[in-house]
């Protein structure tokens, strides 16, 4: 199905101009870029339903999560709901004296089947849970199940048996009850024989063969496909694609799946630093039963855009907010659970109000934390710039609130009372590196996240013209102890006692002062 090699080059010689300062993955003129989503959306499960395409993705520790997208040529997405607003099976999902950072939910496993849509995935510490909802946007109800997998990969076969593949280098399949509970023992099925780290298990019965299509993970990961004609094995296994694209990365764990016109597509995803894991939009060629990802074993970076018989509308996700809705955009995820009470967008409508949720040390453990990924788009030397212009009259001393960009390290600039007086600062790493006082009641703080440096300046405005830089530099890192993409924050919290809160009138974000919608 792959189209020829001639058709990819030209274009990938002209990439570099054609996309320079593009906001979106679509070309506009039949072809696409990858990744086709350039930011965090790790661990992608993608299937179609009738002429829609649903991707859902791991979100970790922030909520509302488990984010499920839509899309009808598989290049151009939008947001279409969250099937879990908040986690209440740990205190530890509230901040409540220890976190769910590196943790939470991750590899979700994605199945429509008889009218009903199915999410299942694992959590470290509190194990499986399934969602399910009639309609994708939702709503969506949650199950925890008496025990998870790991990296599940769900599968409804045709005489009406449930099974899940899933493990770490050692592959099990196991047939579930319909309530999603083990039937009878896990059944050893393959074991990885590359190297260590097979994982990441999507099934699939195409061509009469059952198919597990897994990873070798890392960040030179590579994709290989198992089958075979009985589902409990023996398999035999082939690489199908173990290229570092565009992005210097191996490209690896995704999903199969087939437009209504029979093409296939792997939607499969690529570590990209700083800024998380991005999905890439790869062709599928069959060549003897077995999927083969890219073209010639490459993975392609512009490419002709996938034949769904319809022409769709150029799009981008959102992130910008002016906060005039009475609810938030769904760009947005709260740091762990949210406080309810504690924030809102009718106290003072056109404006999001944060009070402080408790006394903290500090950001870490902050709740009522608003984050959005942030996005690279297509030229490694822009920066992707987030500002937001904040009201500060009622915040107690001691408080501390602003724009962040976070990870492990994190940094921000922020305004903290102290004594009376408020001080414009630059936290890094939990470090204040400089400080300025100011009478002004109303700033604009800046956050500069250049992708291709993996580095964050800060300045701040009181006219949002003229910017000060302030502090130095943030050395951004993709760190396992949050493993999320860098995020864009906004933030207040109470070092001494609660009762503030602050305004923040808008926030907007682009490339290099390019804002998008």
């Amino acid at each position: 199905m792959g189209k020829p090699i001639w058709l990819i080059l030209p274009l990938l010689l002209c990439g570099s101009n054609l996309v320079a300062q593009q906001l979106q993955s679509d070309n506009g003129d039949g072809t696409y870029t990858n990744p086709v989503i350039y930011a965090d959306f790790p661990d992608p499960d993608v299937i179609r339903v009738d002429s829609t395409y649903y991707m859902v993705s791991t979100t970790m520790f922030v909520f509302p999560g488990v984010t499920l997208l839509k899309s009808h040529d598989l290049v151009n997405w939008e947001y279409c709901s969250n099937a879990v607003e908040r986690m209440d099976f740990s205190k530890c999902y509230d901040l409540d004296g220890c976190n769910r950072y590196g943790h939470g939910q991750w590899a979700t496993s994605l199945k429509y089947h008889r009218g009903k849509y199915y999410l299942l995935f694992i959590t470290l510490d509190e194990g499986g849970f399934v969602c399910t909802a009639n309609d994708p946007g939702g709503p969506w109800e949650i199950t925890h199940l008496p025990r998870g997998f790991y990296d599940p990969g769900l599968f409804f076969d045709d005489d009406g048996k449930i099974y899940v593949a899933h493990g770490y280098n050692e592959i099990y399949m196991t047939e579930l009850d319909s309530d999603f509970t083990a039937k009878g023992k896990d059944v050893l099925v393959f074991t990885g024989d590359i190297r260590r780290g097979l994982e990441g298990a999507h099934m699939y019965k195409i061509h009469g063969y059952y198919y597990l299509y897994c990873t070798y993970g890392g960040r030179d990961g590579f994709q290989v496909a198992l089958r075979s004609e009985n589902v409990y094995g023996p398999y035999e296994q082939k690489i199908v694609i173990r290229d570092n694209g565009g992005l210097g990365t191996g490209i690896h764990q995704g999903a199969l799946v087939e437009t209504r016109n029979g093409e296939w597509w792997s939607v499969i995803f690529q570590d990209g630093g700083a800024f998380g894991r991005f999905p890439t939009l790869q062709p599928v060629s069959w060549q003897e039963d077995w999927p083969m990802v890219g073209v010639e074993g490459k993975g392609v970076i512009t490419y002709e855009k996938p034949d769904v018989g319809r022409s769709c509308p150029v799009r981008s996700l959102p992130a910008s907010d002016e906060f005039e809705s009475s609810r938030l955009g769904m760009q947005w995820g709260w740091n762990h659970n949210p406080e309810p009470t504690r924030w809102s967008l009718s106290e003072r409508p056109g404006n999001l109000r944060l009070s402080t949720a408790g006394v903290v040390p500090g950001l870490r453990e902050a709740r009522n934390t608003l984050t959005q990924r942030i996005f690279a788009y297509y030229s490694t030397d822009a920066a992707s710039v987030g500002t937001v212009k904040m009201s500060v009259d009622h915040m107690k001393d001691g408080d501390v609130a602003g724009l962040a960009v976070f990870q492990d390290p994190y940094a921000y600039i922020g305004i903290k009372k102290i004594y009376g007086q408020n001080h414009v600062l630059m936290v890094n790493d939990g470090h204040t590196i400089d400080s300025v006082a100011t009478d002004a009641s109303i700033l604009y703080l800046r956050a500069e996240a250049a992708y291709g440096t993996s580095k964050t300046t800060f300045s701040f405005s009181l006219d949002n013209e003229t910017f000060l830089p302030i502090g130095n530099e943030l050395n951004m890192r993709f760190n396992l102890s949050v493993f999320t993409g860098n995020k864009f924050c906004l933030f207040n919290y109470a070092t001494k006692e609660t009762g503030g809160f602050v305004d923040f009138d808008w926030f907007r974000t682009g490339i290099d002062g390019t804002l998008m919608h």
